[in-house]
């Protein structure tokens, strides 16, 4: 089959051209699929082949028509490939119904759509100027087609999809290769639809799919505990934002949350009390209704640093455990912690690996994620020089990178054998004074997520062989910004004429959409090294958040990243598209909220209605 290379941004993927073909072609070639809808799926992949050849051939002709016309509708993220040339719509029907094949997953997702279809009437802000065509009949049924009904949502799964809704039929067709794709294309179509009546746009050929395959939010709820039904609802924005991946730190140095079968005490003891605690019951429902929303669960047990919580239930395996994080009269090199909360395991002590493999056997069996994420990141020489044992290991020639590897050594093979992927953060291979040497780390069974230095890091770490998640701080840190959090801080009693460093953020500014959008995860790296880069996920640090602000601190900021990490931050040109993003973000935020998600705003409601006179044609750098 000829492949045609969209150049847009990268060339991670292949994909169709656009498709724009005479109607009555296309048309038929659609009632072709409904025909074969219920038959063999290896007749499906034939189906979903030919039509996929079909787009090679609608792209000969995409440069006659416009793929986008005036009268734009909002999607976010912004589908790869959308064609609406002759702009109009018709009404849904009141007793539109969804077809679809029976799926424990997709099922469920397809009610849920079903139902919000019907009942969201969602007003946009600035109303499409798009007429109802006056022949198209009101829109009937959206008919699922699914080639692959048995792929099961790990990394890499083909979340591809098709759109036809006609301009004089009353069945729209989403075809997908996995249900992951279908339940994508269900997020698409929900968008499509608005107003009271219900309309929905007719004429239109669309085809997606996304640049990165990991697109992910990181949520602390260590520092401060979330309720499940926090937990439930970002994961339900996430998939309306075609998001994927939710990496759930889940256990640090300030609680123990999790409840674990084999190790109850860790919760009953590490955890901020009975009423902050997650089941086993509760992860089964959120890793359930992440699989309904085409969303991973990740979880993170960080160690061996990060673990004070650990010492209330096993104290003789945590170092430097309740002492105080930076001694009076110290030097910052000589802390026990990087904030306050100290504790580290003890990489020496043979308890240790017994709890240790006790958690990652219960974590396994919990989450059916295939990668697992064991954290490692900010080991602080103070604290694991706190202990005599180490400090007899140092003093015999010992040192403190040697302790991380026989804890790597005594851990990550464990891990492995659990037919696990193993996830750490890049200080285990990047850090100035504790790191282990690549041999202990194989590519092939390693993942690392960088968070310092933005794109120097990640070129280290592709450049080392290793796949990359990219969650550089600099742009992807959505809790800073906000000051710090340390009590009794001097730095904020500076003089007004000292200028401004941060407002005590380490990591600040607070990042804006705007950076966040701009951000390129493969800058600066070669096409051979672009292809370790897995994707990226924003973070959120929960020393100065709780549920109180969660929607706010996550959204619309995460939006942003979703459609770059979906189909780029760059127009057709190879121009970047921020400018036009603002207006379909704005958009999109208010569509958010009207869902029950507290998203912050962007702009006053006056520069929505009036598109263009908020920004400025008038460069400032």
């Amino acid at each position: 089959m000829i492949i045609v290379d969209d150049v847009r941004q990268t060339d991670r993927r292949r994909k169709p051209a656009m498709l724009l073909l005479p109607k009555c072609l296309y048309e038929a070639h659609y009632k072709s699929i409904t025909i074969h809808y219920k038959r063999h799926t290896e007749r499906m992949r034939l189906i979903i082949f030919s039509l996929s050849y079909t787009f090679l051939i609608w792209g000969i002709f995409s440069s006659l028509t416009p793929t986008y016309a005036s009268a734009e509708i909002n999607v976010w993220p912004k589908p790869t490939s959308l064609s609406w040339p002759h702009p109009q719509a018709a009404l849904l029907s009141p007793g539109f119904y969804i077809s679809s094949p029976n799926h424990p997953y997709l099922s469920p997702a397809v009610n849920r759509y079903l139902l919000q279809i019907l009942t969201e009437h969602y007003q946009p802000v600035v109303e499409p100027s798009v007429n109802l065509s006056a022949s198209a009949p009101p829109l009937q049924t959206l008919a699922i087609i699914v080639a692959d009904l048995s792929a099961p949502l790990h990394h890499g799964v083909n979340e591809s999809y098709s759109l036809f809704i006609p301009s004089d039929g009353d069945t729209a067709n989403l075809t997908a290769e996995t249900v992951w794709g279908a339940m994508r294309g269900l997020e698409t179509f929900s968008q499509l639809v608005w107003g009271n009546p219900s309309r929905v746009p007719v004429g239109l050929y669309l085809w997606d799919s996304p640049l990165f395959p990991h697109r992910g939010i990181m949520l602390d709820t260590s520092r401060n505990y979330y309720p499940v039904k926090d937990l439930l609802r970002t994961i339900g924005a996430m998939s309306a934002n075609k998001l994927n991946v939710f990496h759930w730190h889940i256990t640090d140095s300030h609680s123990f949350p999790l409840v674990l079968p084999s190790m109850p005490e860790l919760a009953a003891k590490g955890s901020y009390g009975p009423t902050m605690q997650y089941s086993p019951a509760d992860v089964a429902a959120i890793v359930r209704f992440g699989l309904e929303h085409g969303v991973r669960v990740l979880p993170e047990i960080d160690s061996p640093g990060h673990t004070g919580s650990w010492a209330e239930a096993y104290p003789d395996i945590v170092t430097c455990a309740n002492m105080f994080w930076w001694p009076a009269g110290s030097e910052w090199a000589d802390r026990l912690a990087s904030e306050p909360g100290t504790g580290h395991l003890n990489p020496l002590n043979p308890k240790t690996y017994e709890v240790v493999k006790n958690v990652i056997s219960d974590i396994v069996t919990l989450f059916p994620e295939p990668f697992y994420h064991a954290g490692a990141d900010e080991i602080i020489p103070g604290c694991w020089k706190a202990d005599p044992a180490i400090q007899s290991f140092l003093s015999d020639n010992g040192t403190l990178s040697q302790l991380l590897e026989i804890f790597v050594n005594s851990t990550f093979p464990y891990i492995v054998s659990l037919n696990r992927t193993v996830v750490y953060w890049e200080d285990i291979l990047l850090d100035d004074n504790v790191k282990v040497d690549a041999s202990f780390l194989p590519p092939e069974q390693t993942i690392l997520q960088t968070w310092n230095n933005g794109p120097n890091n990640t070129k280290l770490i592709v450049s080392a062989g290793y796949r990359a998640i990219v969650s550089s701080s600099e742009f992807y840190y959505l809790d800073c910004g906000h000051g710090d959090f340390i009590g009794n801080d001097s730095q904020y009693n500076q003089p007004p004429t000292s200028g401004d460093s941060g407002n005590g953020s380490w990591c600040g500014p607070f990042k804006t959409w705007q950076a966040i959008y701009n951000y390129d995860i493969t800058y600066g790296l070669s096409q051979e090294e672009t292809k370790l880069v897995l994707g990226g996920e924003v973070a959120l640090w929960s020393e100065q958040a709780d549920p109180t602000v969660l929607d706010a601190r996550i959204w619309p900021r995460a939006s942003a990243m979703a459609e770059t990490l979906w189909s780029g931050n760059r127009d057709e040109s190879g121009m970047k598209r921020y400018a036009e993003a603002m207006d379909r973000l704005n958009e999109w935020r208010y569509r958010m909220v009207s869902r029950g998600i507290r998203a912050e705003p962007l702009q006053p409601l006056w520069c929505i209605k009036n598109p263009g006179m908020c920004n400025t044609v008038n460069p400032f750098v």
